[in-house]
């Protein structure tokens, strides 16, 4: 009688429990290329988990480690996957004393199903030093295409 009560109590403290698919985006052509991988679960603003992302440009102005880089999800300050609309900012700076950093943003909208989104990326990445020893900043656009099921 008790592992029944026991077991009535578990259930009464779990809460809803919610529905996880993937997200992924990947650009379409240009300089840059883009991929993000992520776990999505569908409560409460859609969190990510399990974010995984990367950028890579071929750029000689920039240092190795930006043009490069990988992002995880404390690189997302900003996310928004609403109706029609799955936008996101990721931002990351390098950990060395010489300041540099990479920031994409992508902002689309659904492509007529439930599980595409087309929009565009803009990429931009600022290296205070420079393989010139000067500072550079580098700024691309171009299209991307997300999927979320």
């Amino acid at each position: 009688m008790r592992i029944f009560l026991a077991l009535g109590a578990l259930l009464l403290t779990c809460g809803a429990v919610f529905a996880s698919g993937g997200l992924w985006c990947d650009n379409v052509g240009g300089p840059v290329k883009i991929s993000i991988q992520s776990g999505v679960t569908r409560g409460m603003g859609f969190p990510f988990f399990d974010f995984r992302a990367s950028s890579e440009v071929d750029d000689a102005t920039i240092g190795d480690d930006l043009s490069k880089i990988s992002f995880e999800g404390a690189h997302v300050p900003q996310y928004w996957f609403h109706g029609e609309n799955l936008n996101m900012v990721l931002y990351r700076e390098r950990d060395t004393e010489i300041f540099g950093s990479v920031e994409i943003t992508i902002l689309t909208k659904a492509a007529g199903d439930d599980i595409e989104y087309n929009g565009t990326y803009s990429f931009t990445a600022y290296d205070a030093g420079g393989k010139n020893g000067q500072g550079s900043t580098v700024t691309h656009t171009g299209e991307i295409s997300c999927g979320v099921e």
